[in-house]
């Protein structure tokens, strides 16, 4: 009933090596010269080749995400002391000022 395209391609060229060059090639048949296909294979094969680099690229992002996430992970409690530390420092800070403010306060009471 319906040939597929290659076994259509098939039955043709038979058909065509019987007829002069000119009229081998019907109206619609893609016709690539050496140069074009050699062209064309080129661009597929930079495209592999660029398919391959952003595969690795890829790869190697997705590694060091994982890798960033797990110190992420690892230094997360340490950023949580280091931070209630700070507020302590700061809270001991201010009590200081505090208490110096007081010792002024009764040093200028005392020169009156």
């Amino acid at each position: 009933m319906s040939q597929s395209f290659w076994e259509s391609e098939v039955g043709d060229g038979a058909q065509h090596q019987t007829q002069p060059p000119e009229q081998a090639e019907e109206p619609g048949t893609l016709a690539l010269s050496v140069d074009e296909f050699s062209a064309l294979e080129e661009r597929i094969l930079r495209a592999v080749n660029l398919v391959k680099r952003e595969r690795l690229a890829r790869a190697a992002a997705e590694e060091r995400a994982t890798q960033a996430d797990a110190q992420l992970r690892e230094q997360a409690p340490l950023v949580e002391n280091l931070q209630k530390e700070l507020s302590a420092l700061r809270a001991e800070r201010d009590h200081v000022r505090q208490r110096v403010e007081r010792l002024l306060t009764q040093l200028d009471a005392i020169e009156l």
